[in-house]
């Protein structure tokens, strides 16, 4: 009698074991993703989720920031237009005192003016015009008369008016007397000097030489010149063309 032996069943190859390895690995993962997806949707995942579980563990819902929490930026109001600082505070006129500025030509057939003045360093300077409106020429040779006056149309005390800027500290120099000769519509320039103070001369009364005729002028800002304090002028020379 003859015994048969069993076949031996085959053994995988080591290639095919490798060849499905990854299938298998692959589709494990792929049952692990599908099963783990919803409950990591729910739950989070990473750092910033296990912070949130730790500093929260009750899940209480965060308030979201609103705007209306934020307090509202205060509202920015303009600064004040700075005011005009200067000491030529224009005090209030008298109405009784007359300003030649008022009439066409002066009978003496000069008209004078007096510009806006300049300041700088506690100097004062204010130019002084004068300017044949008559019909006939007039002859300048020197200086001319100046008399500050205050609001009332009274001559200021204590103001002395001199001949020349070398009694005004820093002031210009004087370029000296000249004969001039004015024919009609032609003009002569003066510049007058002081040292600043708190006090305000609102008008002047001038005239061309000291003795002739004077007119009052009302300034566009007063001298801000006070007691013991010192008027300058300068000779009068031709006014410069414009």
């Amino acid at each position: 009698m003859i015994a048969i032996r069993p076949r031996p069943k085959p053994s995988p190859s080591p290639r095919s074991s490798r060849s499905r390895s990854p299938r298998v690995l692959r589709r494990a993962a792929l049952v692990c993703l599908l099963v783990l997806t919803p409950v990591l949707g729910a739950s989070g995942c990473g750092l910033s989720a296990e912070l949130d579980r730790e500093s929260n563990p009750e899940r209480t819902p965060k308030p979201s920031p609103s705007l209306a929490a934020v307090p509202p930026a205060p509202a920015l109001t303009p600064a004040p237009a700075a005011s005009r600082s200067s000491p030529l505070s224009l005090p209030e006129p008298s109405s009784t005192v007359l300003d030649q500025q008022a009439e066409s030509c002066p009978k003496s057939g000069l008209r004078f003016a007096a510009d806006q003045g300049d300041a700088a360093m506690g100097l004062r300077a204010m130019g002084l015009d004068v300017t044949n409106c008559g019909d006939e020429p007039y002859k300048l040779n020197g200086y001319p008369a100046v008399t500050v006056l205050d609001a009332s149309g009274d001559p200021f005390p204590g103001v002395r008016t001199v001949e020349g800027t070398d009694q005004v500290s820093m002031a210009p120099e004087d370029p000296g007397p000249r004969p001039i000769t004015l024919a009609p519509g032609e003009s002569a320039h003066a510049a007058l000097y002081w040292r600043m103070n708190n006090t305000s001369g609102v008008y002047l009364r001038v005239a061309p030489k000291k003795g002739d005729d004077t007119v009052t002028v009302k300034p566009p800002y007063p001298l801000d010149i006070g007691p013991e304090n010192i008027l300058g002028t300068t000779a009068w020379q031709p006014a410069p063309a414009r």
